[in-house]
């Protein structure tokens, strides 16, 4: 019986993926038709929407295909099916632990997916092998939940923390998301920024067991061999950096593998993305990192990094490779790529990729949504406010991007004009028009006709925005001098100090709070404690990236989305701002608190899933009646199964 199974099953399966196949690209043949073939007045209604466009047309070439193009021959069959039934089973119902073979006795206990340590049954004891290998108590999830948050309450170091929760996490799979989803607001800066950032840099010392997938220069021709390495062929959500621009701190070249492994738990705890659909992955083409390249336990390649060439090479094939293993409907992120590269990448594959950068997509979402959010706070619309940024990189550049597509949206201007409203400010002063020759590509759009301006404190009394954002990766750079200049020609300056961590913020909120003598309307991007000045308690949003990306990728998932296209992060930051209740702006609030982040996320998906589905980009049909609902019941429980 097992020889035929292992014979018949991979033709059965083989069957199966031929039907899917021919199934989507009759469907996409259709919706490709339909498109061509539109009236004249949705032409029209196209044609006002094609209005908005985004930086990285300008990269691409005005010849080059925009994410509604989709040609065929960079569109494949392919995507993900529940293999396991972990989606569509309820918590009541019965499910086997497979691997290779049904996980019995030791083994079990030593798989994170199915282990659930003290908590398996009196019969899962008995069928499963398991006598004598556990203590007799039976405890409840509950009461393993509030014995491990004791424990890591004692650690008096966050690095000790994380650590314990990533040993959790390679333990018992289903406790770790039980207590980061239960506990978010607590255990979310010990599993992400900022203490990521920590782990990052001392990665190779902490290193005890390989999380994800690490594909060097050495593996150059093998990429897709390597990746048919990973146990897991459902997958849904890769997140990949190569290591060159870790949050504010440089490059820290394979030891970035912290951050990739820290956003998959974040998609999984905050948007239900089930573990198993999530690959980090880490790109291993050297560093430039001196101290690291000097470090005996540095875990990577000792080279400096590959450039030019070599290094276009290396991620066409990963590309390649990651869409013929995985088809076409998996979620490429792009995580901490330095600049130079990060723009490339999206403009390069974003036509013929489901690619996103949460440095340069999901920030811009996130802060949109806190800015909107904030206007009910200071009166007025995005096109009547001005904006000053001290930073010119994947951040900033970004956010304004987003910022002038949303202004141009709702005021039908060209977004040329819209531009004119966002001034920037890099390393050599305040970007304008007669530095044009000298600027990268991705500043070009910002520079501006103005006489050149120095410094932040000269440009903000030459500007007088209503607006100052930070996205530097340089603390203390909102000096007094700047927040009291700002707050000198408005009654409530909008102050976003949006670096990570919390060493590399522009300035605390204290000191926003203090030095504007209580006007500011403040957000960063690490957590900061509640502030009490002139006898009023004061409490700093957190423009966190954890709000837009964990249900953005859900919504892609959901709607089997082929392309990410720049209104469906509007769509999203739209779904975020809507959040934000009374009670959280008579707190002077710009974003919902994390304890509901769930629910947020469900929202965020459904917007982004319903304008996926108008812009023609979701495969999956019939489109669900009620997204929401229909978000919360794909996400992925922590709740332990009960086992045949």
């Amino acid at each position: 019986m097992r020889a035929l199974r292992s014979r018949f099953l991979p033709l059965l399966a083989r069957r199966w993926q031929w039907q899917w196949q021919w199934q989507w690209q009759w469907e996409f043949q259709g919706r490709r038709a339909a498109r061509c073939g539109l009236c004249g007045e949705a032409r029209e209604e196209e044609e006002e929407e094609g209005k908005m466009e985004s930086t990285m047309k300008g990269i691409r070439g005005d010849n080059a295909p925009c994410v509604l193009d989709l040609d065929d021959a960079a569109t494949v069959g392919g995507g993900v099916g529940d293999t396991y039934g972990e989606d569509c089973a309820t918590e009541e119902q019965l499910v086997t632990p497979w691997t290779v073979s049904v996980a019995s006795g030791y083994n079990l206990l030593r798989d994170p997916r199915y282990n659930k340590g003290l908590a398996f049954n009196e019969r899962e004891r008995e069928t499963h092998y398991l006598r004598g290998l556990l203590p007799p108590a039976i405890v409840s999830q509950e009461l393993q939940e509030r014995k491990i948050m004791h424990n890591i309450r004692q650690y008096q170091l966050p690095l000790q923390k994380y650590m314990a929760m990533m040993d959790l996490q390679e333990g018992n799979e289903r406790l770790f998301y039980k207590l980061l989803i239960d506990n978010v607001e607590e255990l979310l800066p010990v599993v992400y920024t900022p203490t990521v950032g920590e782990a990052c840099q001392k990665y190779g010392s902490i290193f005890s067991r390989p999380q994800g997938l690490y594909i060097s220069l050495k593996e150059k021709g093998k990429i897709l061999e390597v990746l048919k390495n990973w146990p897991e062929r459902s997958i849904q959500v890769i997140v990949v950096t190569d290591g060159e621009r870790i949050l504010g701190l440089g490059d820290l070249g394979c030891q970035g593998m912290g951050i990739p492994v820290g956003k998959l738990a974040l998609y999984t705890a905050l948007g239900g993305v089930r573990p198993s659909a999530c690959l980090p992955i880490t790109l291993d083409v050297g560093t430039n990192n001196e101290a690291l390249l000097n470090d005996e336990f540095y875990i990577g390649l000792r080279q400096k990094r590959a450039t030019a060439q070599e290094y276009a090479d290396f991620l066409h094939e990963f590309m390649t490779a990651v869409k013929q293993n995985y088809g076409e409907k998996v979620l490429i992120q792009f995580e901490d790529f330095a600049n130079h590269n990060a723009f490339e990448l999206l403009a390069k594959y974003g036509t013929t990729h489901l690619v996103f950068n949460d440095d340069i997509q999901g920030t811009a979402s996130v802060v949109l949504s806190g800015l909107v959010a904030a206007l009910k706070l200071v009166g007025g619309s995005l096109s009547e406010h001005s904006y000053l940024f001290l930073g010119a990189g994947e951040a900033g550049t970004g956010i304004a991007e987003l910022i002038a597509l949303e202004i141009s949206r709702q005021t039908k201007a060209p977004i040329e004009e819209c531009r004119k409203k966002i001034w920037l400010v890099d390393s050599k002063g305040l970007i304008v028009s007669s530095r044009k020759e000298t600027l990268q590509h991705f500043k070009k759009p910002w520079a501006h006709e103005h006489e050149p301006v120095g410094n932040l404190l000269d440009a903000v009394k030459t500007i007088k925005p209503t607006v100052l954002i930070g996205t530097s990766g340089k603390g203390q750079t909102f000096t007094q001098e700047v927040v009291e200049a700002i707050s000198s020609f408005n009654e409530r300056p909008v102050i976003f100090a949006l670096s990570n961590p919390t060493s590399q913020s522009e300035c605390t909120a204290e000191q926003a709070y203090t030095w504007s003598k209580g006007r500011a309307v403040f957000a960063s991007g690490s957590p900061f404690d509640p502030v009490e000045y002139d006898g009023k308690i004061y409490v700093p949003g957190q423009a966190n990236n954890a709000y837009i990306f964990p249900g953005f990728g859900l919504g892609v998932v959901m709607s089997g989305a082929i392309r990410v296209h720049d209104d469906m992060l509007l769509a999203a930051s739209e779904a975020l701002a809507q959040q934000v209740t009374q009670e959280n702006f008579d707190k002077g609030l710009t974003y919902p608190p994390f304890s509901n982040i769930r629910k947020i996320s469900a929202h965020i998906a459904a917007n982004v899933a319903a304008k996926a589905y108008e812009l023609g980009l979701a495969s999956r049909r019939p489109r669900p009646k009620d997204l929401v609902k229909y978000a919360e019941s794909c996400m992925y429980s922590p709740l332990y199964r009960n086992y045949r």
